[in-house]
C-alpha cells in the first residue's frame, strides 16, 4: 500500500476513508480508557510497604529510581538479605529493573504462588458473579501454568488485566539478546494459548523465535523475552487507533533494556501495536538496540525510518493476506499511525514473509518469516531474505555468517 501521493485529492479522499474507518471502529468497539491502578491491587500494596521498608538500618531506595541506582543498591546487600527482600516484597523485587536476574525470577515465583492463592479463595466466593467465577478459574489455570518448573519471568503483576515478561535461555550470559513486543489483547489470559494458536501468543512468538534462533546459530548464547509487560490495547477500538498506550509502554520497555544485565546487542520484534510502541520507542531506547524488525505493523508514528532517529537497523515485513494492509497508513489529529513500514518510500529494509498466513503467522515454526526474524536476532544479516531486489535489504549492513 502507497503511503504518499502527490496529488491532493487522492491524499483527501485517503484523510476521510481513515476518519471514516476510526469512527466505525468507535461505534462499533468503544473506547477502551485506561484503568488505573485502585489502592486495594495488590502492587500499589506491596509499593506502599516497600517505601516504608528499610534494611540493615537503611531506607530502601524508590522503586522508580534509574536500573543503575537499583542495581548499585543490591550489589551492597548480601545474598542473604536479597533473598530476604524477594521473599518480603515480592510482587515489588520481581519487577525492579535493576535487580539481579536470579533475584527476580525468584521473587516473581513467589508473587505467582501468592496470586495463584488469592484466585484459589476467589473462585469459592459466593459473591462472585458466575463471569467473575469463570475467570478467577482461568487466572488459576493460566498462574499454575506459568509456575512450571524451569519457567523464569523477569516481570509480573496480577493487577487489572495483568502483566508478565518471561526469559527463554540464560539472559546474564547470552551473547544476542531478541525481545518480542506483541500488540492488541495482550493481558495475563492471552499471555499463552494452547492449539492452532500457540505461536500468536506472546510465549509461543518467544520460544518458536528462540528455538529458530539455537537452530540458525547453535554456538551463539541467545536468550529471548517475551515482553507483555505494558498496557496493550482491547480489541480494534479507538486505543488501537491511539498512540497513548504505545507512549506508556515505551517508557516501560525503555526501562526493562536499560537494565538489561551485560553489553550483548538487542533486537525487538515487534508485531502489530507493538510496532507502535516501538516506533515511538526508537529514538530513546540505549545503542545496544541493534536492530528494530517489525510484522504486520498499522504504523511506527513516523513518515519514515529516518524520522525515528535511531541508528538499530530497521526491518519490515508482512505477509500476501495479511488484514493490516487494509488499514490506511495516515496519521490525523492523533489518529492513526504514519506510514506504511513496508512502502519503499519509508526506508525500512523490506524482508521477505514467505509462506506466513495472516496477520498473526509470522512465528509459525518453519516459515522464511520467522526464519528471517531468527537471522536478525543472531546477527547473520547476509541470511535475511529480502522482499525486493535481491540483497537490496543487506546494503550497507556488515553479516555475520560464521557466528
Amino acid at each position: 500500500m502507497t503511503s504518499f501521493d502527490s496529488s491532493p485529492t487522492l491524499t483527501a479522499w485517503r484523510t476521510l476513508l481513515a476518519l471514516a474507518v476510526v469512527f466505525v471502529m468507535l461505534a462499533t468497539t468503544g473506547w477502551t480508557a485506561v484503568r488505573h491502578q485502585r489502592s486495594d491491587e495488590p502492587r500499589t500494596i506491596a509499593l506502599a510497604s516497600w517505601a516504608k521498608g528499610s534494611i540493615a538500618g537503611r531506607a530502601l531506595p524508590d522503586a522508580d529510581a534509574p536500573p543503575y541506582k537499583l542495581a548499585h543498591f543490591f550489589a551492597t546487600l548480601t545474598a542473604a538479605q536479597r533473598t530476604g527482600l524477594a521473599e518480603r516484597y515480592p510482587l515489588v523485587v520481581g519487577n525492579l529493573n535493576g535487580a539481579p536476574v536470579t533475584v527476580r525470577y525468584r521473587a516473581n515465583r513467589i508473587a505467582l504462588q501468592q496470586a495463584r492463592a488469592v484466585e484459589q479463595e476467589r473462585v469459592h466466593d459466593p459473591r462472585l458473579s458466575p463471569e467473575g467465577r469463570a475467570e478467577a478459574m482461568r487466572r488459576v489455570d493460566r498462574f499454575r501454568s506459568m509456575l512450571d518448573r524451569d519457567r523464569h519471568f523477569l516481570a509480573f503483576d496480577p493487577s487489572g488485566r495483568g502483566h508478565a515478561a518471561e526469559v527463554f535461555g540464560d539472559l546474564d550470559r547470552a551473547e544476542r539478546v531478541s525481545i518480542v513486543v506483541p500488540g492488541v489483547d495482550t493481558n495475563l489470559l492471552t499471555l499463552e494459548r494452547t492449539g492452532s494458536k500457540t505461536n500468536a501468543a506472546p510465549v509461543g512468538m518467544a520460544k518458536s523465535l528462540y528455538a529458530a534462533e539455537r537452530s540458525a546459530r547453535p554456538g551463539v548464547r541467545t536468550a529471548v523475552i517475551a515482553w507483555a509487560d505494558y498496557t496493550a490495547p482491547v480489541g480494534i477500538g479507538m486505543d488501537a487507533a491511539l498512540g497513548n498506550l504505545a507512549e506508556r509502554g515505551a517508557v516501560r520497555l525503555e526501562a526493562l533494556v536499560d537494565a538489561l544485565p551485560g553489553a550483548s546487542p538487542v533486537s525487538l520484534f515487534c508485531h502489530s501495536y507493538g510496532s507502535v510502541l516501538c516506533g515511538v520507542a526508537a529514538d530513546r531506547l540505549p545503542g545496544r538496540v541493534a536492530d528494530i524488525a517489525v510484522a504486520g505493523s498499522p504504523g511506527m508514528r513516523a513518515d519514515s525510518a529516518g524520522q525515528l532517529h535511531t541508528r538499530a537497523h530497521v526491518w519490515a515485513m508482512r505477509d500476501h493476506d495479511d488484514w493490516i494492509e487494509d488499514v490506511p497508513n495516515l496519521e490525523v489529529g492523533g489518529l492513526g499511525h504514519g506510514a506504511d513500514p513496508v512502502d519503499a518510500d519509508f526506508g525500512a529494509r523490506v524482508v521477505s514473509a514467505g509462506d506466513a498466513v495472516g496477520h498473526s503467522g509470522y512465528f509459525e515454526p518453519g516459515t522464511e518469516s520467522l526464519g528471517n526474524f531468527a537471522a536478525i536476532g543472531v546477527g547473520a544479516y547476509t541470511a535475511v531474505t529480502c522482499a525486493r531486489d535481491e540483497g537490496v535489504c543487506h546494503d550497507g549492513i556488515s553479516g555475520n555468517t560464521t557466528l
